[in-house]
């Protein structure tokens, strides 16, 4: 007698339009299926507050936009929700899809940590492989019960944690020249 094993399903973008439209969010990470639900306020309220310094950076710079919880389709099977991306004025041109999804990476992919540990690994693990293979260059998690901030940059083709930020810091970037802001003012 041979063992079988079950037939792995592989979720495309195109089974999500059949899906009901509620508030949880549906990614696709190497065909599988992620469900969550709508963020906790908390969450929210770091996602703005990097969002606004990001946005006020930008205006000033006129180098590209942030964009709160874009969609991201890389492949029928890997598409993604982050919380937060910047992408450059010359790059969001080439990306973007009829829809208003982008087709690629983005410079910078921000995420910021729910409560379960499910979720804490999908940021830490599935997706930060994700963007690496798929040429994001910076990749911030932020993990608002720690108050810190995990910092990826791109390093011979791979997003490596490049340093981990606390309250007392100042959150820079090479991608984003003169960018500054105090890490505590981000946690409020």
């Amino acid at each position: 007698m041979t063992a079988t094993t079950p037939n792995k399903v592989c979720w495309t973008v195109d089974d999500l339009e059949g899906l009901p439209d509620t508030s949880d969010r549906f990614e696709i990470i190497s065909g599988d299926l992620h469900v969550t639900r709508a963020p906790h306020w908390k969450h929210q309220d770091v996602a703005g507050a990097i969002y606004a310094e990001l946005l006020a950076w930008s205006k000033q710079t006129q180098l590209g936009k942030p964009v709160f919880t874009p969609g991201v389709i890389f492949s029928p099977t890997n598409a993604v929700i982050p919380d937060l991306i910047w992408v450059s004025n010359g790059r969001i041109e080439t990306l973007m899809d009829d829809a208003g999804h982008l087709t690629g990476a983005p410079e910078l992919v921000v995420e910021v940590l729910s409560r379960s540990q499910q979720d804490k690994d999908r940021d830490r693990k599935s997706k930060l492989k994700l963007y690496s293979v798929e040429g994001v260059q910076e990749y911030w998690i932020f993990d608002r019960e720690q108050k810190m901030v995990e910092v990826f940059r791109r390093e011979n083709g791979v997003l490596v944690k490049a340093l981990t930020l606390y309250v007392r810091d100042t959150l820079t970037s090479p991608l984003l020249p003169d960018f500054s802001c105090g890490v505590e003012s981000l946690f409020v």
